[in-house]
């Protein structure tokens, strides 16, 4: 039997290209980066190319990359407990749920494990139909809730329209977005009143008896890292409640400090019926995701089974991995670094590169989740072929941000330190700046 081999970059290369299906790609003109390691805030290519790491990868390394913390959490449960099938109770999964209901009010006390956020989406829309009996879900435009069968019929932005057959029982509403609003307002007093009436008319217009739950990111991710007004969320909170619709609220991106707070909604004065998590939750080091049930939910299924279930739900080094994460973020002030690096350092550096730089439409966010809108002109024509262009000069200088359709997403972790956070702004400043 052949030992596994350390793989020089080229070759590593060459066998992704020749073996490796990648996800939301076109493959043959596909060229991605070889990492060979990160730390922090950083990351290595294979031709030694430091960079600083504003993706989060796909928003999830919100502790940075190689945590010490993490990484040693994980060895020592690999040393004494890989796997355990999910009918057994282990520590890891014990602790990590008791750390999670103990950031949420005390309504809010049993965790469901999945592997991610789309199972963690799937799995709180079917709990929402086993608890009402009604089939119907709602979802924003602009959203992303993932990627199998159910989820990607939840997703309110084009990544679903290849997939959607037409019958998944998801009806779509707009929310609020005064930059590009859908409901002529000129205020975001008005965007959030109108956006509140359009939803409560297309649940009334649709039958409201017919809604089993209502699902929404407290702030937008993927679609644009769109905060709401204020009193919107408390509005759809009111909204489910007289309409006797579960509010699902899908925390898998902003969750976790992302936003500033341990869960974005924490920034209104609501309490969901379900929340849905991943990512963050340990910093995406293995595969975590999940569903917290109000006592309500959690209750029905007391002395009726909960039809569905997960291999590796719970899975004790994913689990620990949690434990490691949460503890790290308490212990070293992790979500109340990212609130103040928001206010404080990136959220007025990107408000000054808006003021500076006419293609900038908009710069939005909060915490460490931002977002640049790039237009052509005064109409807020979408610039996409410069926000690849951005990225691109970004990279050439040492900077990873995302470029998503005519937006750049500058996410680094929650422990970001001012000084990487001023040297991405100078770099993100010339790169619009030459582009």
């Amino acid at each position: 039997m052949s030992e596994p081999k350390t793989l020089t970059p080229d070759e590593t290369y060459a066998l992704d290209r020749a073996h490796v299906f990648h996800s939301w790609s076109a493959q043959a003109a596909l060229k991605p980066m070889v990492v060979t390691k990160t730390s922090g805030s950083r990351l290595w290519d294979g031709d030694g190319n430091e960079y600083l790491d504003f993706t989060g990868q796909l928003v999830y390394t919100n502790v940075g990359h190689q945590h010490p913390r993490v990484v040693e959490a994980i060895k020592t449960q690999a040393e004494t407990l890989c796997t355990i099938g999910p009918s057994n109770a282990n520590d890891q999964r014990s602790q990590l749920a008791k750390m999670i209901s103990d950031l949420l009010p005390d309504t809010l006390n049993k965790v469901f494990f999945t592997n991610g956020g789309t199972e963690a989406n799937e799995h709180a829309v079917r709990m929402a139909r086993e608890v009402t009996g009604r089939r119907k879900l709602l979802a924003a435009y602009r959203s992303y809730h993932g990627a199998t069968a159910q989820s990607i019929h939840l997703t309110g932005e084009a990544r679903r329209f290849a997939n959607d057959k037409g019958a998944s029982e998801v009806v779509h509403f707009f929310g609020p977005f005064l930059y590009r609003s859908e409901f002529w307002a000129t205020s975001e007093d008005e965007e959030c009143e109108r956006a509140l009436t359009h939803l409560e008319h297309t649940i009334t217009s649709e039958g409201a008896d017919a809604f089993a739950a209502l699902i929404l990111e407290p702030v937008i991710g993927s679609a644009g890292i769109i905060p709401p007004p204020p009193g919107y969320l408390e509005g759809v909170r009111e909204i489910c409640t007289k309409y006797g619709i579960i509010f699902i609220a899908d925390e898998v991106m902003a969750g976790f400090g992302r936003t500033g707070a341990w869960f974005a909604h924490q920034h209104a004065n609501v309490v969901p019926d379900l929340i849905t998590f991943a990512k963050g939750v340990n910093s995406g080091y293995v595969p975590l995701g999940g569903v917290v049930l109000s006592d309500e939910i959690a209750h029905h299924f007391d002395e009726r089974a909960y039809p569905g279930g997960l291999t590796y739900s719970g899975h004790p080094l994913a689990c620990a991995a949690g434990v490691a994460t949460i503890a790290a973020m308490q212990d070293e002030g992790i979500v109340e670094n990212a609130a103040r690096i928001g206010s404080d350092v990136l959220g007025p550096g990107l408000q000054a590169l808006a003021e500076k730089h006419d293609a900038v439409g908009q710069a939005r966010g909060v915490g460490v989740f931002w977002a640049l809108e790039l237009v052509e002109d005064a109409a807020r024509t979408p610039a996409v072929e410069r926000a690849a262009a951005v990225a691109a000069a970004c990279k050439k200088n040492g900077l990873l941000v995302i470029a998503a359709a005519n937006r750049l997403h500058v996410v680094p972790p929650c422990n970001v330190s001012d000084d990487d956070v001023r040297a991405a702004l100078t770099i993100l400043d010339e790169a619009l700046s030459a582009s």
